[in-house]
Parts: C-alpha cells; sequence; structure tokens
C-alpha cells in the first residue's frame, strides 16, 4: 500500500459535496382558470404548471385538468348552492388564461345522507340524455315519499307498483326538460332546481314526494370542442380571453413652438 494521501479524496474534490437545493416553484408558471358565462362569477382562481421545455409545452399538460369547486363560489346566487359541487374541465389555454368547460355536478355526502330517514322509501333514477349540441350527459336522481297530511301513520312507505311509476316519471321528466336544450340551459336548470320541483308536482297524482334532487350528472361524450365554439361561453360577458392587454395609454398633445 503506498504511502500518502488519496489526492482524489482531497477536501476541495466534488465527492460528497453539498448538492445546490432548488425552489421548486422556480419552474412554475401561474394561469388564470376562467369559468363559463352560465355561472356569475368569472375567474375560479390560479394554477401552475412546469414551464414549457423542449417539445414538452406547459399548454399540453393544463388541457383536460379537472377542477371541482361549491357552486355557490361560482355562482353567488342562492346561499342554498353549498351543497353543490360542479366539475370543470380544461379546453383550450389562451395567453396565461385556461378556459374551461361544464364536466359533471354532485352533492356533497353530508346532503345525501341527511335525506335519508326512517319511515319513508327511497326512489333512486338514471337515465342518459343528449343534448341539441351533441354531449351526451348522464343524471341520477334521488327522491323521498312523505306523509299525507290526512294520514296518521307513521310510516309513509309506496308500494312497489307506485315506485315503478314514480321512477318513470322522474326519467319522464327528465328527459323533457334536457332532451330540446343545449349544455348552457341544461346546467341552468340543474343549478336552479327545476328539475327536482317539477317531479315532485308531477309524482303529485301517485305519492307525495319530498326532497327530489339530482344527485350527479356525469359527462359521458363531449363533442370535439372548436376553438371559436368554446369562445361562445365567454364571449358574451364581453371579457378577453386572450393574452392581457395593457391599458391605452392617453397622448399628451405637444404644443408647436414658434
Amino acid at each position: 500500500m503506498a504511502i500518502g494521501k488519496n489526492k482524489k479524496l482531497s477536501k476541495g474534490s466534488k465527492k460528497g459535496g453539498k448538492k445546490k437545493v432548488l425552489d421548486p416553484f422556480a419552474r412554475k408558471e401561474w394561469y388564470d382558470v376562467k369559468v363559463p358565462n352560465c355561472f356569475s362569477e368569472r375567474v375560479l382562481g390560479k394554477t401552475f404548471v412546469n414551464k414549457s421545455q423542449g417539445i414538452k409545452l406547459a399548454k399540453d399538460a393544463l388541457k383536460g385538468r379537472v377542477f371541482e369547486t361549491f357552486l355557490a363560489d361560482i355562482n353567488k346566487v342562492d346561499e342554498g348552492d353549498t351543497f353543490r359541487k360542479v366539475r370543470l374541465r380544461v379546453e383550450d389555454v389562451q395567453g396565461s388564461s385556461c378556459l374551461t368547460n361544464f364536466h359533471g355536478m354532485s352533492i356533497t355526502t353530508d346532503k345525501s345522507r341527511s335525506m335519508v330517514k326512517k319511515w319513508q322509501t327511497l326512489i333512486e333514477a338514471e337515465c342518459q340524455i343528449k343534448t341539441t349540441d351533441n354531449y351526451v350527459l348522464r343524471f341520477f336522481c334521488i327522491g323521498f315519499t312523505r306523509h299525507l297530511q290526512s294520514s296518521h301513520k307513521k310510516t309513509a312507505y309506496a308500494q312497489s307498483q307506485k315506485i315503478r311509476a314514480i321512477r318513470k316519471k322522474m326519467i319522464d321528466v327528465i328527459r323533457l326538460q334536457t332532451s330540446n336544450s343545449d349544455l348552457k340551459m341544461v346546467v341552468k336548470k340543474i343549478t336552479t332546481d327545476t328539475i327536482g320541483k317539477q317531479i315532485e308536482r308531477e309524482c303529485r297524482g301517485i305519492f307525495p314526494m319530498q326532497n327530489c334532487v339530482i344527485r350527479k350528472v356525469k359527462v359521458v361524450k363531449a363533442p370535439k370542442m372548436e376553438v371559436a365554439k368554446l369562445q361562445e361561453f365567454y364571449h358574451e360577458t364581453g371579457e378577453v380571453t386572450g393574452v392581457p392587454q395593457q391599458a391605452p395609454v392617453e397622448e399628451t398633445p405637444v404644443e408647436a413652438s414658434a
């Protein structure tokens, strides 16, 4: 064995040296998440993504990203919308803005559990419809029987024959309300609970119902979204969907020197 120091393990060697710690957010960039004009709010929030590097573009990483929010946060009209959750999917990226579209709706778990009680019948229905703009949606409806005002019974159970009739009536009302409407009109009917109230009115002749709501809506199939078609969901509000423009600078008139 040779006597002396190993030059490779000297103080100035790179082996065992501290690595440079980089901030992970240093290579991120932020984008605004825009909401379609069928809701009151125009911006949902911000999201981040890795900066474009080589063939990996930030635009491609953002497309298809799904956001879930409460309806009360983007549609500040009724406080009763706190139990509904809306899913929005990024369809296109323009400038520093992500343009989203409706991707589904559901109710919270605590709301669905609070409606389930004893001495009543739970009735569920499911159907699939196609809108006029070629969106295929699957609806899940739920409802409960209620006591008759003139009845002194403890229970409000419905017979099997009436349950089948109510389930058929639910499907008929959903198809009647949505088949001749586009996606924007269907979303408005879902968020305003128009379909649930119509089901309660239509089922009065069969059995009194209560708490009829659309429990869940899934987008089964969506048509190929063109940029021009997508901008129609934002154009009516008068906002600019592309790169934010700077405010025009007022020019000060300069007097001609004598």
